[in-house]
């Protein structure tokens, strides 16, 4: 996922499906300097700093 793209989803309103290594999450906050996102899994309670770059929406790929 690009950083534009994230800029969108945290500044909308509206839910996106948002999937990080095929589970899907909420991002939380991101840190632009390293290219990172804050993100809490739907699943379960874990929280993660992953790279943005691995983040995807599904619809997009199907």
């Amino acid at each position: 996922m690009e950083l534009k793209r994230v800029h969108s989803i945290l500044s909308n309103d509206e839910k996106f499906d948002v999937y990080y290594d095929e589970r899907p999450i909420w991002i939380q906050g991101i840190d632009e300097e390293h290219h990172m996102a804050k993100v809490g899994f739907v699943d379960n309670f874990e929280e993660r700093d992953v790279f943005i770059q691995d983040l995807y929406e599904k619809n997009l790929y199907n």
